[in-house]
């Protein structure tokens, strides 16, 4: 099922893809984003993603410059899907959109990993750290990356800019957000780096192997830039902060019997892949809250615009300032 007419997507398919035939639709479900298929044609089996309906906001849903990065990390040591097809024109669907190549493994949303054993957990948070270490080592001049954003000042700009997407599209105040970015500009790390960042690196957007501990794809590139590689582990950090109620996390789990590492642990192991000296700093997972903050208040602004991608955002409205709250409780302001 879908919100557009396969039949012209499959008349647009049959020029761009092997063969040709109906386009089988299953809209997967879960985010609130950009709406994801999986897709069905010509005998082969593809995910498809697309832009949301509605008026967004500007730079949001960056359909193609995550079909760009996908493309340009084929045979660097990043696993991603192979990306055939990108589509700008939105009369075929509504939007534009790209297909990509279905990967058969398994993603867990559950950063407890129900089912495994803890040798299983263990290698698979191993796998997870070392595949963000691998991407933050990308020459992003030899694949072509050069562009793909600024260099330097990456926190200061990232500040004022969720700030912006804050006040444009808020209906309602959230005081903890405010507070919290103040706080963060004040506060930030002396020193800097850049390198090709995901934006969006977590467990649920990996795909791992069948049956091994091994990660074969990284997904959902849409927040992907050039910035400071530890706003992505600072990122990849909050489920140690967040409650299994807030999507899982681990805070108040016991991380030793489950196999899984303490954070403090899991941050040293990525300085170590990446043979630097350890430079955890609360800061950047507090950061991590702040931008998420916002991504949840642009949630239930599309929502009461009418234009909510998937689930009630009734039920994470809440969640603005609760991620808010982390990242203050984190900044000990």
């Amino acid at each position: 099922m879908s919100d557009f007419d396969a039949n012209v997507l499959a008349e647009y398919l049959a020029g761009v893809l092997p063969g040709q035939g109906p386009a089988l639709l299953e809209k997967i479900p879960g985010g609130m984003s950009n709406p994801t298929y999986f897709l069905d044609f010509g005998g082969a089996r593809y995910v498809l993603r697309k832009q949301p309906p509605g008026k967004l906001l500007p730079s949001a849903h960056a359909i193609d410059r995550e079909f760009r990065v996908i493309n340009a990390l084929k045979g660097t040591g990043v696993p991603v899907p192979a990306a055939p097809v990108y589509c700008a024109d939105a009369g075929i669907i509504g939007t534009p959109f790209y297909i990509m190549e279905r990967l058969e493994g398994r993603v867990f949303h559950d950063n407890g990993l129900p089912g495994q054993t803890p040798l299983e957990r263990a290698a698979m948070f191993e796998a997870m750290n070392a595949t963000l270490a691998a991407l933050h080592s990308v020459d992003v001049d030899a694949v072509g990356l050069v562009d793909f954003g600024r260099k330097g000042g990456f926190f200061e700009r990232q500040i004022a800019r969720w700030s912006k997407q804050y006040d444009a599209g808020k209906i309602r105040d959230v005081a903890q957000i405010p507070r919290l970015a103040e706080w963060l500009s004040a506060h930030i790390p002396v020193g800097d780096e850049t390198t090709l960042v995901h934006g969006d690196f977590r467990l649920g957007n990996l795909i791992f192997h069948p049956t091994r501990p091994e990660v074969i794809g990284v997904l959902d590139w849409e927040l992907s830039t050039l910035g400071h590689p530890l706003s992505d582990l600072g990122y990849n950090l909050m489920p140690w902060t967040m409650l299994q109620s807030e999507f899982d996390g681990l805070a108040g789990r016991d991380l030793g019997a489950l196999g899984i590492p303490d954070l403090r642990s899991y941050a040293a192991r990525y300085f170590s892949h990446r043979g630097l000296p350890d430079g955890y700093d609360p800061f950047y997972t507090a950061f991590a809250f702040f931008r998420l903050a916002v991504i949840f208040e642009g949630i239930v602004s599309r929502a009461a615009q009418g234009n909510q991608v998937s689930g009630s955002a009734d039920d994470v409205a809440h969640l603005s300032a609760v991620w808010a709250q982390h990242g203050l409780t984190l900044a000990g302001a």
